[in-house]
């Protein structure tokens, strides 16, 4: 069945699209999706990688994707003066995207940067909103994902809650076990809301008592 009229985006055509996406892959976990929504996706769907440090997006600029992480870990940031303040860190399987900016399409107030040299699959927003308005399966995939995120969120107001240093140290390890020997703890430190020298000596003092 061939596909109605298309959203463009061919700026991104350069990037290597790929023969199955496996963005559908986290998305049938959610819902069926038909064979033409399928297709769709596979069209639509590109490869990107970007190293150790580099941004995927930048404060100042609109986000116009977003991307499913195949490896690698990246963390959210805002800038507080000269102190970055990470937001939010993820990995593998997972979605990204200054999430405020992409829904809104306007201008971010948050970077993303990769912690490790990463590989993604990445989707147009224009060709987001086309799945939404041609295949009634995408609304329902799109609200299971965007229920799942704010869980994710809820999780970190929670951390923020948490009046005790060791505790929010406790909750990450219960909570993101995989990203600990991943993420550099100048990171962790800042999502926890605490400085990399508390962290160090709670670290240190767990790592006593288990010994």
């Amino acid at each position: 069945m061939p596909l109605p009229n298309q959203p463009a985006s061919e700026q991104w055509m350069s990037r290597t699209t790929l023969p199955e996406s496996p963005i559908l892959t986290v998305a049938k976990a959610f819902s069926p999706i038909s064979a033409e929504a399928q297709a769709y996706v596979n069209q639509k769907s590109f490869s990107h990688r970007i190293r150790k440090n580099e941004m995927l997006t930048s404060a100042g600029e609109v986000c116009t994707h977003f991307y499913l992480v195949r490896k690698g870990i990246l963390r959210g940031y805002v800038k507080d003066g000269i102190k970055d303040i990470t937001t939010w860190i993820t990995g593998e399987g997972e979605f990204v995207s200054a999430i405020a900016s992409f829904q809104l399409q306007q201008v971010s107030a948050e970077n993303v940067q990769a912690i490790e040299d990463c590989e993604l699959t990445g989707l147009h927003y224009d060709d987001l909103q086309y799945l939404y308005e041609h295949f009634p399966e995408a609304n329902v995939i799109g609200r299971k994902i965007l229920e799942k995120y704010y869980r994710d969120a809820e999780e970190r107001a929670f951390i923020a809650r948490l009046t005790e240093a060791t505790s929010k140290y406790k909750h990450f390890i219960a909570t993101k076990s995989q990203l600990l020997n991943r993420v550099p703890l100048k990171f962790i430190a800042s999502y926890l809301g605490m400085t990399l020298e508390t962290l160090s000596r709670i670290r240190s003092k767990l790592s006593q008592a288990k010994s």
